[in-house]
C-alpha cells in the first residue's frame, strides 16, 4: 500500500529553483533513506511532506488516516513535565482505561454491589470488554516499552523523574527521537537522527529500526547507519530526485556504473556526430555524393542526444601538511586522571602515542572522551598524573561544536586574523577551496550553519600544518561526499591523528588503533572498528595498569607498515589517473598537428610547417614519456 506519493514537486526559494520536479513514493513498511549534499533540498522536502512548507507546483498524495511521526534536525522536545511524564502522555488512552479498570476493579470488590445481581452482572460484563481491548492495545506492556526505548537512548530509570526542562540540547533531541518512537506512526521521518548518539545507541537504534512495523523515511549522512536501516537510497541532485532499490553501498555501486555508462554512451555519440559532420562538409558540394551527404543530414537531425554526464557538485578541497616532523614518540599519559574539580570522569589512564599513528578514542557518552582531549591540549588541567609531549610536537585542535570561532567575526576576518602576513587574495583562494566564495566571505560566524562552521574549523586547521592532530567528531555536520574528502585528506597526513567520532564508516575507514576509554583506565584495540567489535567481548572488565601498557605494542608496527603501503598505493593509483588524462590529451594534440600538416597553407609555408614539425616530435616524446610511466606503475 502506497502511503506517501510526491509527484513532480516544485520549490522555489527567492527565484531559486531548491526542487525540480521531485518524485518519490514510500510504501508500507518500506525503509527509505534520503541523501544529498548539504543544501540540496532534502529537508525542504520533509518539510513540505509535513506540511510545514508549501510547494509551487506538482501533487502530494497522502494514504487516508495517515498519521506521521517527524524528528527535524537538531530539534529537542521542549516540555515542563518529567521525562517519564512526557512518555507516558503518548499511552493517555491506556492510562485512562487502566484507572477504569481499577475503578471497575474495586467496584466489584465491593459487597453491597453482590445485592444488586443486575448491576452486579452489567459491571462484570463492562469489566470484560474493557480489560479485552487494555490487553489488545498493548495495556500490559506500554510501561516496559518506555523503559526499553529510554533505557536504549541513554534515559536510564534513575533519571525519569528529571525535569526536561533542565536537560542538555542533545538530550532533548534524544528524547524527542524517544517520543517519536513510542507514537509508532504509520510513517515515521527522522531528519539526522543519530545526531547525539554514541556507537552503543546507534546500534540500538539500527535494531529497533530495522524491526519497526511503519514506514521509515530518513536524512542521514550516517554511512554505516543507512547500510544497516535502509533497503531503498532516494538522491536528491540538482534539484531532482533518483531512487535506487538499495542500501547505500549498493547505491554507491550502481550510481557509479550508471554514470560510467552514460558518459561511454555521450563519448560514443559525439565520435559518431563528428564523423557524421565531416563526412557531410566532405561531400555536400561533390554531384556524386551528395545524396548520401543529404542522407546523412537527415539521420543526423533525428538523433536523440544522449545527455552529458552531470557536472560535479562543488565540494571542498584541502590537503594537511606538516611544517616539520615531530619526534617518534608523540604523547605519553601516566596514571592520568581527568575531570574537574570533585568530579572525576576517569582514572588511572595509561597510553602512548607514536608518529603515524591513527588513534580513535571511544567510549559512552559522558565517560570523559572530549575531556581527555581538551586535558592534552592543556585547556584543562590532569586532576593527576602527568601528560609528556614529544619532542617538536605542534598540535592542531578541532572542537566538536566549533566554539573556538569567534562567532562576532566574519569569515574572511577570523581566517586573515590569525595570517596578518598573508595576501587577502591568497586568503580568498583558501577560502574558497572550503566553498566559501563571493559574498560569503563578509557572512558573520554566528549566523553560519553547523556545515559552514564545520569547514571553516578544518579551513583554520589546514593552515596550522601541524603533525600533531586532535579531532573532536569531525564528520558531525558533514554531508557524505565532505566526509569523503577529509577521510582522503587525513588518510594522506603524514602526521599523527586523534580522534573521537560516531561514525562507524569512518572508524574503520581511519583508526590504526581504538582507546575506548573507561573510568579505569584505557583499553587498547591495536586495530579499527571491527577488529573492536570482534576482540571487544574478549577483554577483561576491569583491565590491570599492566594489560593497559602491553596491549598498545600488540601488531602496533604492522598497522603502521599498513598505514604506510595504503598510502603509497593512493599515491600510485593517483599518478596512473594522471597519466591516463595526460596520455588521451597528448594524444589530441598529436592529432590536431597532424591535421595542421595536411592543410595546403601550412604545406606551402616552409617556416610554419617546420615548426608544427617540431611541435609534433615534442608530443610524440611526451606521449611515449607517459606511456612508459603509466605501464611501469600498471605492471
Amino acid at each position: 500500500m502506497i502511503l506517501l506519493q510526491a509527484n513532480n514537486i516544485n520549490k522555489y526559494f527567492n527565484g531559486n529553483q531548491i526542487l525540480n520536479n521531485v518524485n518519490l513514493t514510500v510504501q508500507t513498511n518500506e525503509k527509505v533513506g534520503l541523501v544529498g549534499v548539504n543544501g540540496a533540498g532534502k529537508s525542504t522536502l520533509l518539510k513540505i511532506i509535513t506540511g510545514q512548507l508549501s510547494f509551487d507546483s506538482g501533487d502530494l498524495f497522502l494514504a487516508t488516516g495517515l498519521n506521521i511521526g517527524y524528528l527535524a534536525q537538531d530539534t529537542g522536545l521542549e516540555s515542563k513535565k518529567t521525562i517519564y511524564e512526557e512518555m507516558l502522555s503518548v499511552f493517555a488512552d491506556l492510562v485512562e482505561q487502566e484507572q477504569q479498570l481499577r475503578y471497575l476493579e474495586e467496584l466489584m470488590g465491593n459487597p453491597d454491589i453482590k445485592k444488586y445481581p443486575d448491576r452486579h452482572q452489567r459491571t462484570l460484563n463492562q469489566y470484560s470488554v474493557l480489560l479485552d481491548n487494555f490487553r489488545d492495545a498493548g495495556g500490559y506492556s506500554f510501561r516496559s516499552l518506555i523503559r526499553g526505548v529510554l533505557q536504549g537512548l541513554e534515559f536510564p530509570d534513575i533519571d525519569n523523574h528529571s525535569p526536561i526542562e533542565k536537560l542538555s540540547g542533545g538530550q532533548k533531541t534524544r528524547l524527542a527521537l524517544a517520543k517519536n518512537l513510542l507514537i509508532k506512526p504509520h510513517l515515521l521521518i527522522l531528519d539526522e537522527p543519530t545526531n547525539y548518539l554514541d556507537l552503543k545507541t546507534l546500534a540500538w537504534l539500527e535494531q529497533f529500526l530495522q524491526s519497526y512495523q511503519g514506514a521509515v523515511l530518513v536524512v542521514s549522512h550516517d554511512r554505516y547507519f543507512l547500510d544497516a536501516v535502509v533497503t531503498k537510497i532516494v538522491e536528491i541532485e540538482y534539484g531532482q530526485a533518483n531512487t535506487y532499490k538499495t542500501n547505500y553501498s549498493g547505491f554507491i555501486d550502481v550510481k557509479a556504473q550508471q554514470q560510467e555508462s552514460q558518459l561511454k554512451q555521450y563519448e560514443q555519440q559525439l565520435e559518431v556526430i563528428a564523423r557524421t559532420k565531416d563526412f557531410i562538409q566532405r561531400n555536400m558540394a561533390r554531384a556524386s555524393t551528395t545524396n548520401r551527404a543529404k542522407s546523412r543530414l537527415k539521420a543526423l537531425e533525428k538523433i536523440e542526444p544522449v545527455e552529458a554526464p552531470a557536472a560535479k557538485q562543488k565540494h571542498i578541497y584541502f590537503s594537511f601538511q606538516v611544517d616539520r616532523q615531530s619526534g617518534k614518540d608523540v604523547l605519553r599519559a601516566d596514571n592520568l586522571s581527568i575531570g574537574y574539580p570533585g568530579l572525576i570522569l576517569a582514572d588511572q589512564i595509561n597510553f602512548t602515542v607514536e608518529r603515524g599513528e591513527s588513534v580513535a578514542l571511544l567510549g559512552p557518552n559522558g565517560t570523559g572522551k572530549s575531556t581527555l582531549l581538551k586535558t592534552i591540549i592543556g585547556e584543562l588541567e590532569p586532576l593527576s598524573g602527568v601528560i609528556r609531549k614529544g619532542a617538536n610536537l605542534s598540535i592542531g585542535y578541532y572542537a566538536q561544536e566549533q566554539e573556538k570561532l569567534n562567532p562576532t567575526k566574519t569569515v574572511l576576518d577570523e581566517l586573515w586574523d590569525e595570517h596578518k602576513l598573508v595576501d587577502e587574495r591568497d586568503i580568498r583562494t583558501v577560502l574558497g577551496n572550503f566553498l566559501f566564495r563571493g559574498e560569503d566571505v563578509y557572512k558573520r560566524v554566528k549566523n553560519l550553519s553547523g556545515g559552514e562552521k564545520a569547514r571553516l574549523s578544518l579551513c583554520k586547521l589546514m593552515l596550522q600544518r601541524a603533525n600533531l592532530l586532535i579531532m573532536d567528531e569531525p564528520t558531525n555536520h558533514l554531508d557524505i561526499l565532505s566526509r569523503e574528502i577529509l577521510e582522503s585528506a587525513l588518510m594522506d597526513y603524514p602526521g599523527t591523528l586523534i580522534f573521537v567520532s560516531h561514525d562507524r564508516y569512518f572508524l574503520n575507514k581511519m583508526a590504526t588503533r581504538i582507546m575506548e576509554l573507561t573510568p579505569l583506565g584505557i583499553v587498547n584495540f591495536p586495530g579499527d572498528y571491527d577488529y573492536y567489535l570482534e576482540k571487544k567481548p574478549q577483554q577483561p572488565i576491569n583491565p590491570t595498569v599492566k594489560e593497559v601498557q602491553e596491549k598498545p605494542q600488540l601488531n602496533k608496527q604492522s598497522f603502521l607498515q599498513n598505514k604506510e603501503a595504503q598510502r603509497l598505493e593512493r599515491k600510485r593509483q593517483k599518478r596512473i589517473e594522471e597519466l591516463e588524462y595526460l596520455i588521451a590529451e597528448s594524444e589530441k594534440v598529436i592529432v590536431d598537428l597532424e591535421k595542421d600538416l595536411e592543410k595546403p597553407e601550412i604545406a606551402q609555408d616552409y617556416t610554419a610547417c617546420l615548426k608544427i614539425s617540431e611541435d609534433l616530435n615534442n608530443a610524440k616524446l611526451k606521449h611515449e614519456k607517459f606511456l612508459e610511466e603509466w605501464l611501469e606503475l600498471s605492471e
